[in-house]
């Protein structure tokens, strides 16, 4: 883990990727790859520390939170931060709205790297929610055995239903209230079609609940669902927060940090 040494002299910039997702990876990997970029920019990466063992990115890695919108404003400004990329999940609102409340504070750039969200095509039958608790409450009309993608931390909002059994897939084991009916799958992604046709067939799932994270890593299961004539659950993602300049792909990224350049 870096010990957050100064601006190395000679480098034009100084990128903050918050990150924790494929995309933040793969810019990482541009970025130490493009002699360009490579030449220009220091690169450190910060991730959240929920997994307990992440995947390192090339480049400077911190790992725990900020303190907050004033936390995070005061290390942009006394590491040379010069651009920061929030790289982070979809979903992960909070720490988005404290990368534009510190872009406010600091004026430094910040660019919402955010993949394309999932959207249903023929044969899918996807049933909409704005949140986990709305999910929770539609999802016993939907079906009685379900398969539950939505992440470990959101559990405690499907804990109140006893009529319905959970398998639920994540990289380390649920913490908190949890439905009382489930068993955990712990794995980590991307994970095959074959695999999730044959996941879905042994646990007789017959509703699948996701929220729109996008991507090809965890679409398989929605291919598989429609194969399956499964209804899914999807929970919206949240809006990135207004007036942040926002990318769908690291080469937009890549465009925007040499337009950006100081």
């Amino acid at each position: 883990m870096s010990a957050d040494p100064a601006v190395p002299a000679g480098r034009a910039g100084h990128v903050l990727i918050l990150g924790g997702t494929t995309e933040a990876r793969r810019l990482a990997e541009a970025l130490a790859r493009e002699p360009a970029y490579a030449s220009s920019y220091r690169v450190t990466n910060s991730l959240a520390g929920r997994v307990g063992s992440p995947v390192l990115p090339p480049g400077e890695t911190r790992i725990g939170g900020f303190g907050g919108v004033e936390g995070l404003a005061g290390w942009i400004t006394a590491h040379g931060v010069t651009h920061v990329v929030d790289a982070t999940h979809p979903f992960a609102e909070r720490m988005s709205f404290h990368a534009a409340g510190a872009e406010a504070l600091t004026g430094v750039p910040t660019l919402a790297l955010r993949r394309p969200g999932w959207t249903p095509g023929p044969g899918d039958a996807w049933t909409f929610a704005d949140d986990l608790a709305g999910a929770a409450a539609v999802l016993p009309s939907l079906g009685g055995r379900a398969f539950l993608t939505t992440g470990r931390t959101g559990l405690h909002s499907f804990a109140h239903l006893t009529g319905t059994w959970f398998l639920v897939r994540s990289v380390d084991p649920p913490q908190g209230p949890v439905p009382p009916r489930m068993e955990t799958l712990l794995a980590r992604g991307p994970f095959g079609l074959a695999e999730e046709r044959e996941l879905m067939a042994r646990h007789r799932i017959d509703v699948l609940v996701t929220k729109d994270s996008g991507g090809e890593a965890t679409a398989p299961k929605l291919t598989a669902a429609r194969e399956a004539g499964i209804p899914v659950l999807v929970v919206r993602r949240p809006p990135v927060p207004r007036g942040v300049a926002c990318a769908e792909s690291v080469e937009a990224a890549l465009r925007w940090l040499g337009g950006t350049r100081r």
